[in-house]
């Protein structure tokens, strides 16, 4: 598993290494277990601040495949369970890093409210190896227990660990537990996980630090493609700058294969994620990550309040807070949500290996997840509501030629059905003769599209009865100094190159409106 060219660099990274890190792994048999030990060897020979023991640890890891991290003959609180490789294995080498202590890229204001924690919090991710979205809620969690000696987190490859799937009857990943009870799960974000804590513990809120920075010229709301490209420009004019976003990268983060971004002949989500916050990094900007804003107070200067408490007064605000996955709005669709109704199929597929699935949309999102679940499971069946496939016709022919996928076209989905909490099958309706069906499944993925991030919006700037800010040809909205860009807005097309574009127009609006509108001098000052 570790290449030549892998260990080179983690030589490089361990380097950086300030603290004695262990992999202790729990005694015992199983079949998997040389191949762990192998493993942690080839990691821990990286360094002379490494080290691999085999040690009984009763309870505290589950079965002979877990190990956990000490740092200094201390137990760090984090814990894996199987053999974090895939997208998994830069979640062991941040844990390790970050345990020997390089810093902890949290927002200090969620640092202060995860120290406040005052009692024990066991965290339990289950993952697949082959979900891209997994690792950032790993990768969180385990900053988590590095923070809090209280705080503990466990990652579980779900595929080794097919009786306690089974019995918690989990069908999407990441699903998170905390103390043993379901505490988030389907597509999970830093920033949501935040929320929760937040809404199980309030009084940790009212504890943080909530001194505002200094009073800023441009305020970002979001850290995709047009978020990043409005904060990078009015950097660039030598403006206080913040960004406040769930996560860098936002949406693109869940695509795949990314072929359209010019001068960029093929990229991946993440990958393109990694470059924006490279980007970002080059300029002094103040980056509030994991958080969302509850409440604008417009104004010559508005003011934000952040989920954490912290309140934020900016000049100009740029809302790029982008879209998020539609949802069917249909009978049995949230209450089945990690059940057999999931909106990812790179996470989710692997979960419905050899059963016949659905997909609900037949634009490009939709026929791409159905090509990629073909590979997995038995069958396919794509519902369009529309009497045609939206999709680019040479995506309907790839699909046409696959034996295992089925394309309905004039239907409406009227129903999830389920029975002893998982999906067996979908009510949809023929549009054209009217009549109800019920075709068989195990799983449903969700692909109709996104709706704008602007709930955070209502009564601050006009929106159109579709929830997308209403924007002039500047990004400017209809309240002075408030500016959009991106997905959330009504500029047409939502595609990555655009958004880069809107996002460095609305900045420079902004900046505009800065200089035309200077702050005048305190009284005293001007004297």
């Amino acid at each position: 598993m570790l290449t030549q060219d892998i260990i080179t660099a983690l030589k490089g990274y361990m380097a950086a290494l300030q603290h004695d890190v262990t992999f202790v792994v729990q005694t015992g048999e199983h079949a998997k277990r040389n191949e762990l030990i192998e493993f942690l060897g080839g990691i821990a020979a990286t360094s002379e601040r490494l080290a691999l023991e085999e040690r009984d640890c009763g309870d505290v890891l589950r079965s002979p495949v877990s190990f956990l991290l000490e740092v200094d003959g201390q137990d760090s609180g984090i814990r894996f369970s199987g053999i974090p490789g895939g997208h998994e294995f830069n979640s062991l080498v941040l844990a390790v890093l970050h345990a020997g202590g390089s810093d902890i890229k949290l927002d200090d204001n969620i640092a202060q409210l995860l120290r406040n924690v005052d009692e024990k919090l066991h965290f339990e991710v289950f993952i697949s190896l082959s979900c891209h979205n997994c690792p950032d809620v790993v990768q969180t969690l385990n900053q988590f227990a590095l923070l809090n000696p209280l705080i503990s987190s466990e990652m579980l490859d779900g595929g080794l660990y097919q009786e306690l799937i089974d019995e918690r009857d989990i069908q999407g990943v990441p699903s998170v537990y905390l103390n043993g009870e379901l505490f988030a799960n389907g597509k999970v974000e830093a920033g949501t996980l935040v929320d929760k804590l937040l809404e199980r513990f309030p009084h940790l809120a009212k504890a943080a630090d909530t001194a505002t920075l200094p009073l800023q010229d441009v305020t970002v709301v979001g850290g995709g493609p047009a978020g990043i490209s409005a904060a990078i420009y009015a950097a660039r004019k030598g403006l206080k700058v913040t960004i406040v976003a769930d996560r860098v990268g936002g949406q693109v983060k869940d695509t795949m294969g990314i072929e359209n971004l010019i001068s960029v002949p093929s990229t991946t989500g993440p990958e393109l994620a990694g470059a924006l916050m490279q980007h970002l990094n080059e300029y002094e900007v103040t980056l509030k990550e994991h958080l969302r804003v509850v409440d604008i107070e417009k104004g010559d200067i508005h003011s934000l309040t952040l989920s954490s408490g912290e309140r934020i007064d900016t000049r100009t605000l740029i809302v790029a807070s982008g879209a998020r996955w539609r949802e069917l709005g249909i009978p049995g669709e949230k209450e089945n949500i990690g059940n057999g109704v999931a909106y990812c199929p790179h996470c989710d597929g692997p979960f419905f290996k050899g059963k016949d699935v659905a997909v609900i949309g037949g634009g490009n999102s939709g026929i791409e997840a159905a090509l990629d679940l073909a590979g997995i499971v038995k069958s396919v069946t794509v519902f369009e509501f529309m009497p045609e496939m939206k999709a680019d016709r040479v995506l309907v022919e790839q699909a046409e030629k696959r034996s295992n996928i089925t394309l309905l076209t004039n239907v409406a989905s009227k129903q999830v059905v389920a029975e002893n909490g998982k999906v067996t099958g979908l009510e949809y309706q023929d549009r054209e003769t009217g009549e109800t069906r019920v075709q068989d499944l195990s799983g449903i993925f969700v692909q109709i599209g996104l709706v704008p991030n602007s709930q955070f919006l209502q009564d601050v700037v006009e929106l159109t009865q579709h929830g997308e800010v209403v924007v002039d040809e500047r990004g400017r909205t209809s309240e002075a100094g408030i500016y959009a860009c991106g997905d959330v807005t009504t500029v047409p097309y939502k595609q990555i190159v655009i958004a880069m574009g809107e996002g460095a127009k609305a900045s420079l609006a902004a900046f505009e409106h800065l200089m035309l509108n200077p702050i005048s001098e305190p009284e005293e000052l001007a004297a």
